[in-house]
């Protein structure tokens, strides 16, 4: 039961997270330590393990959506390259500063990080932007790139969660990107930034193995399943739930870090 109920929570979070560029891990990770609290038979993780585990997980989910991205030819790799180069040294700092993160602090800090996204979110929806390249091409300078791309790679590792929910709000309010260009991009970013946190925690030991065998299948069809929605779906509708449900769950974690 345990088992199929993994399974469900990586199709869900791995959908949503393909489907808004978000990655899944901001889903993930707090519904993975809210188990092992709320059912007994659930093995027991530490947020470490939680943010390990996720970041093993959304490989899987990248790989996924960003194959069905490029099928569809909407990746836009130059541009995710210059945030890449910031990323990758900065989810390996942020990887081992988790270790000396304590469970009540990670929660709390958690919490309030999903409040600052659902904000992000929120100007999402309300944002227009930039239509034409030339304007893009003015906006975009290398070195902003790599340092907005560092500071997402370091929460990414400390967290877990893959770096796309912050790149996805950066990506449409900073850069001003259209959207059809900025969440194949925030995918194909979550994807490497994945790679690099998961072997960086995996040296750690921060994988719960357990959980990765169940979550894989449905991160893996989620992954395929929100690429083919994209385009089907009107995400306003998608977004007002996301944000409900980040609130929620952040006050969650609050509540458990204060108390």
């Amino acid at each position: 039961m345990i088992f199929f109920l993994l399974v469900l929570l990586g199709f869900v979070s791995a959908t949503f997270g393909s489907l808004l560029g978000l990655g899944g891990g901001v889903l993930l990770v707090p519904v993975l330590l809210f188990l092992t609290t709320a059912i007994p038979s659930v093995p027991v993780i530490s947020p470490q393990e939680a943010a390990g585990t996720s970041l093993f997980v959304m490989i899987f989910t990248g790989l996924s959506a960003v194959r069905a991205y490029w099928k569809q030819k909407q990746l836009d790799i130059r541009r995710a390259l210059l945030f890449l180069t910031g990323i990758i040294p900065g989810t390996l700092i942020g990887t081992s500063t988790s270790s000396i993160v304590q469970t009540n602090d990670f929660m709390l800090y958690f919490g309030f990080l999903m409040l600052v996204i659902t904000g992000c979110l929120w100007l999402r929806q309300n944002t227009k932007p930039m239509e034409t390249e030339k304007k893009n091409k003015r906006v975009l300078m290398i070195s902003t790139a790599v340092l907005v791309g560092m500071v997402v790679g370091f929460l990414s590792g400390l967290f877990g969660i893959g770096g796309g929910s912050l790149m996805i709000p950066i990506l449409l309010v900073w850069f001003r990107f259209p959207v059809k260009v900025v969440v194949p991009m925030a995918m194909f970013i979550v994807l490497f930034s994945s790679l690099v946190g998961a072997s960086a925690h995996f040296v750690a030991g921060h994988i719960h193995w357990w959980y990765a065998l169940a979550l894989i299948p449905g991160a893996w069809f989620g992954g395929k399943c929100g690429a083919w929605l994209n385009h089907r779906v009107k995400s306003r509708f998608l977004l007002v739930i996301m944000k409900i449900v980040f609130v929620l769950l952040a006050l969650m974690l609050i509540y458990q870090g204060l108390f």
